[in-house]
């Protein structure tokens, strides 16, 4: 622009701004209409189409548009979304009588995320599982899930998730650990307190040792020398009080709070049911496929809880069953009411299932297992020895009947709908006294029709009891117990009566047994045990 231009330029600016400011005379009839004071008008902010001005733009008071120092992305935390598109919201002021510039009040704003609606966010995450997951993997041994000889008797893919080979024979053991290793360094300094005889605290007792945390077990007096002698074997101090598990409890309890332990006692904590729940992430990841998850849930409703959190996150289709025993249908009942059950009229062996009369069902297990466990069964006590036996035979493994009990529904038949698919066995723990092992063998196999017992009536001619002895053997009959007895009444004069218990294979050759045997002796009288 050359000097001339330049000069008409100011000179013209100079004009109009010296109208623009100057005091505005009364309106008069002849200036009502004049185009002026109609079309003059101040504005804010951006350029708007349609509005153009020789002098350029006003924007907060100075000429031209300045950007703001803030970032729009950091306005959002300020105002509502609208507001940070790039620029500050325009508004629009007329001069009317005076050259004084007002500006708008800003109107009220809310933040953003007083519009947005905060889910309430779920008890048990899967990104608590997965942590869970991390920090266990130099603690706790991947289990293996292993394809199982039993799956074509039964028409279906059987993997067998052994959770009974952890150390203390408890998948318990992935719960504790990562429960302990959340503690404050104070907690740990001063040590944990546990009571009762359960898997529970025999993983407390193992791992506390291992991580240098001191550890004291309340016990009962009854409790059984064998079981005292493991928990010293781990290290833990062992104190035996009262003649129930109620007094070792309450003086457990007495004793965490004068002394300041940490009282540990299986709960429904997300720390603890998080690192139960890893068992699903390893069963998706070593079953690939899988159709189906069973999970026993006697005593231990987290494990069912924890797994199928995990499965359900990693593949909603895979099917997750709870079982039960038939004889404390705690979850069952639960879900029939909707609500939890404090008190269940129920009366299960003790023996075989431990201390579930003193469990309950936490309120958040229970709407994790309504909301995520596709479906729930019971077993009876017969088919838990029964699966306890087929453990023996074809796994080469003792498990309890707690950890029976999964495959107990499928050898039940109460899983039907299973069959041509690939399902995973959750086996849950091993811990059982050797006697009362034996005890079950023994009662497994008569419920399994391959220990019978029957008495027969024999001459006391010489050769009859030979005679019996011998159609036994060339009947491939294990000969168990005998019992002779003469009979002493008038009527059986000459005549004895013989007991017997044999073994055999199968329930073939047991039917097999008895007709031949009926045949041979029409006195025959079948006892059942």
């Amino acid at each position: 622009m050359n000097f001339a231009a330049q000069l008409l330029y100011s000179s013209y600016l100079s004009e109009r701004l010296q109208r623009l400011y100057s005091p505005r005379p009364a309106l008069k009839d002849t200036e009502e209409n004049d185009p002026f004071w109609q079309r003059e008008e101040l504005r804010l902010g951006p350029h708007h189409p349609g509005g153009s001005f020789p002098f350029g733009l006003l924007s907060n008071g100075t000429a031209g548009c300045r950007p703001t120092l803030i970032e729009p992305e950091r306005l959002k935390d300020f105002g509502e979304e609208h507001l940070v598109n790039g620029d500050v919201k325009v508004f629009e002021t007329k001069v009317v009588e005076a050259p004084e510039v007002r500006l708008m009040e800003p109107p009220k704003t809310r933040r953003v995320s007083e519009f947005r609606h905060t889910p309430k966010p779920q008890y048990l995450r899967f990104e608590d599982i997965s942590a869970a997951a991390f920090r266990l993997q130099t603690g706790i041994q991947k289990t293996p899930c292993t394809y199982s000889r039993l799956s074509k008797q039964y028409g279906m893919e059987i993997y067998l998730k052994k959770e009974h080979l952890h150390y203390t024979g408890s998948v318990k053991e992935r719960g504790v650990l990562y429960q302990l290793t959340c503690l404050t360094q104070e907690q740990q300094r001063k040590g944990v307190i546990v009571s009762t005889d359960c898997n529970f605290s025999m993983a407390v007792a193992h791992h506390a040792v291992e991580l240098k945390i001191p550890v004291f077990v309340i016990m009962p007096s009854g409790c059984s020398s064998p079981r005292l002698r493991v928990y010293r074997d781990y290290g833990a101090m062992v104190i035996s009080y009262g003649s129930t598990g109620q007094d070792s409890r309450s003086h457990a309890r007495h004793l965490a709070k004068e002394n300041g332990y940490l009282y540990l006692e299986e709960d429904e904590s997300e720390v603890y049911l998080a690192g139960l729940g890893t068992v699903g992430m390893e069963i998706v990841e070593q079953v690939p496929k899988v159709d189906a998850v069973v999970v026993p849930a006697a005593g231990q409703y987290g494990l069912l809880a924890g797994t199928a959190a995990a499965i359900k996150h990693l593949n909603s289709q895979i099917t997750v069953i709870g079982v039960e025993p038939e004889g404390f249908p705690l979850l069952l009942q639960s879900l029939k009411m909707d609500s939890p059950v404090k008190d269940m009229h129920s009366n299960p062996n003790k023996q075989l299932y431990g201390d579930l009369m003193e469990r309950s069902l936490g309120v958040h297990v229970f709407q994790l297992a309504k909301k995520l466990v596709d479906k729930v069964i019971s077993v009876s006590e017969e088919d838990s020895l029964v699966a306890m036996l087929r453990f023996q035979e074809f796994e080469r493994s003792t498990v309890d009947t707690e950890g029976a009990m999964g495959l107990a529904a499928i050898l039940a038949g109460q899983l039907p709908e299973l069959k041509g698919k690939k399902v995973a066995v959750v086996v849950s723990s091993a811990n059982m006294e050797l006697a009362l092992v034996r005890q079950c063998v023994d009662r497994a196999l008569v419920l399994d029709d391959r220990v019978s017992k029957f008495s027969v009536q024999l001459g006391e001619w010489p050769g009859d009891m030979a005679k019996l002895l011998d159609f036994l053997s060339r009947e491939d009959v294990r000969l168990l117990d005998i019992c002779h007895r003469t009979q002493s009444d008038r009527s059986d004069l000459f005549k004895s009566k013989v007991e017997c218990v044999v073994e055999t294979r199968d329930k073939s050759q047991s039917a097999q047994l008895r007709r031949t045997l009926s045949d041979r002796y029409p006195s025959i009288c079948w006892l059942d045990r």
